[in-house]
């Protein structure tokens, strides 16, 4: 069945490709339309969630004041990042900081407990340091982590259109040998 249709495969692959390429040529455009995604989904996860609140309520009134709040915190979540994709780029990149900050620490402290457990906590510790040193650039330099975050995107986006491509061509001509090999024993 794969074999059959290499050809999907091969076009997830040039996609990706484009994908990818399309992040590094508009690094701008690729943020923003990746902000823009997740307030289309923040705001139409939280209409859903509401929907499903209200339902709730009208059967069994349990909870169901809780999937209304989650949903109109979604739907201020998607209404703000549509209103100001900018701003929501950078909040989520600062988080992105912060949070490999304090996953350094916590290396760091892990390392120090367990260097009479194990060998090698060096490298946990060097792990912590450089998760931490990501996260200050991160807070020092956001635009330029930005970047980063979508080229990182753009090379996935290559890498992966490539990997799908090769798989594509593998399948056509395993399918081409065992089709010969199914008509030479018919």
């Amino acid at each position: 069945m794969l074999a059959r249709n290499w050809w999907a495969l091969a076009l997830r692959g040039v996609f990706a490709i484009i994908f990818g390429i399309l992040a590094f040529i508009w690094p701008d455009v690729t943020l923003t339309a990746l902000v823009l995604l997740f307030g289309a989904y923040a705001l139409v996860d939280g209409v859903f969630s509401i929907i499903a609140g209200v339902m709730q309520a009208t059967q069994r009134r349990e909870r169901w004041w809780v999937l209304v709040l989650e949903g109109l915190l979604g739907v201020a979540a998607g209404v703000a990042t549509l209103i100001w994709p900018d701003i929501t780029a950078f909040i989520l990149l600062y988080l992105i900081a912060a949070w490999a900050v304090v996953t350094g620490i916590m290396e760091i402290i892990a390392a120090i407990r367990l260097r009479k457990e194990i060998e090698g906590e060096f490298w946990l510790a060097l792990a912590g340091i450089v998760s931490i040193l990501f996260g200050i650039l991160l807070f020092v330099f956001p635009g330029t982590g930005a970047l980063a975050v979508v080229w990182m995107i753009g090379a996935y986006g290559v890498a992966f259109g490539v990997a799908m491509l090769i798989v594509a061509f593998r399948l056509r001509s395993w399918g081409k040998a065992n089709q010969q090999q199914f008509a030479s024993m018919g």
